[in-house]
């Protein structure tokens, strides 16, 4: 599905000229992700499959078609919905409501309401019915925190935020506007995991821990929030891409608007000012650069890169340097984790496969952890900063 501007460039590669930038590196990596069949529904063997990731990919595969109007992009997308959204509402593909309640699968809501939006077929209403009823019975801290997964009690983790909060207000902005007490809900997640991570004053780059553990039962919590020891890249990138993207759906006469601008102005600069000087990228464990064993991570760099472009240009944020910045890491992108394939495709390097608190939370699991190729939580999130960074021309 490689566009015909995209293989019109990549061509020049096998013609003995100059090699030839793509004409937009995120339909190359939109096209590459169609191409090998990624986030379409399915896991590895073809069953049916709930994921976050597939969530990720198909929101850029949806700004993609409103860019482009290649229909092809929301056909896909469609397609994808289809495999785990049955005839009558029902979310297959892996779904545990009452058994697991996890956040994690609710960051495929968004594509639902999408797709119900635009066809106006009442499965996909269903399907984010089910949903929003979860975030009803959800468990909680004490203090109102939506756990990150049954499994993990009374821990709140940054990804939560991105995996459940950017539905729960599309959800209540297409059908509860008026429901003050989600809104104010909403707004209580994002402050609440704000409050319980964000590092001390004595602690540079004054950021936001991976997670915490409101019970101080988790080996990693600490002593004052139970927080977790340490600033994981793509842990605040899921944070920070969920800032920008709820900004647009949150009602701006709610003071809950201004509470997440508020967030998003305090970490947007010591974001930008936590970057490598030299490279413009983030390491992966951002409390500690330069220490043996970490590393430029690319997921993380990508979500950072969407989160300030989309900022400045949707006036959430002042530039004051934050373009640059975001240019800096996007070329060191490009030039260093994507690789031209012969077919036409692109590969993604330098991803790493997961982050968890599930252990102890260490400089030592972090870095621990293998990379992949082509890791849709990087690509996707490359795709999503392709998308603001082309704005920019």
């Amino acid at each position: 599905m490689l566009s015909l501007l995209l293989v019109v460039s990549l061509a020049a590669r096998g013609l003995g000229a100059t090699p030839a930038l793509p004409a937009s590196y995120a339909i190359w990596a939109a096209d590459s992700a169609i191409s090998r069949g990624q986030g379409n529904g399915l896991n590895a063997s073809g069953a049916p499959l709930v994921s976050y990731e597939h969530g990720e990919l198909q929101w850029a595969l949806r700004l993609l078609y409103e860019k482009t109007g290649n229909k092809d992009y929301f056909d896909y997308i469609q397609q994808g919905v289809d495999r785990v959204v049955t005839s009558n509402g029902t979310v297959i593909g892996g779904y545990g409501f009452t058994t697991d309640y996890q956040l994690d699968p609710i960051r495929t809501g968004p594509t639902f309401l999408y797709l119900y939006n635009v066809t106006g077929q009442q499965k996909y209403k269903t399907a984010a019915d089910k949903y929003r009823q979860q975030l009803e019975t959800h468990p909680r801290t004490t203090q109102g925190q939506f756990w990150h997964k049954l499994r993990y009690p009374n821990q709140g983790w940054l990804d939560g935020i991105y995996m459940g909060d950017v539905f729960y207000a599309q959800y209540t902005h297409d059908f509860q506007p008026s429901n003050t007490s989600a809104w104010n809900d909403i707004q209580a997640q994002f402050a609440l995991m704000y409050q319980n991570t964000l590092q001390n004053a004595t602690s540079p780059p004054h950021l936001l821990y991976h997670g915490y553990d409101h019970s101080h039962t988790a080996s990693w919590a600490s002593p004052d929030r139970g927080h977790s020891p340490e600033v994981w890249d793509r842990a605040l990138g899921w944070y920070m891409m969920a800032l920008v993207d709820t900004l647009d759906i949150f009602p701006t006469s709610h003071p809950g608007h201004d509470a997440l601008l508020s967030i998003l102005r305090t970490l947007a600069p010591r974001v930008r000012d936590a970057a490598d000087p030299t490279s413009g990228a983030w390491w992966l464990v951002i409390t500690q650069p330069g220490r043996t064993g970490n590393y430029f991570e690319s997921s993380g760099t990508a979500m950072f890169v969407y989160a300030l472009l989309k900022g400045v240009r949707r006036g959430y944020l002042h530039d004051d340097g934050l373009v640059a910045a975001a240019k800096k890491a996007y070329r060191y992108m490009t030039s260093n984790w994507v690789v031209a394939n012969a077919d036409g495709t692109m590969n993604w390097l330098n991803t790493v496969q997961v982050g968890s608190l599930d252990g102890n939370g260490t400089f030592e699991y972090y870095t621990s952890v293998p990379t992949d190729v082509n890791d849709l939580k990087g690509l996707a999130a490359f795709a999503l900063s392709s998308i603001e960074y082309e704005r920019l021309r």
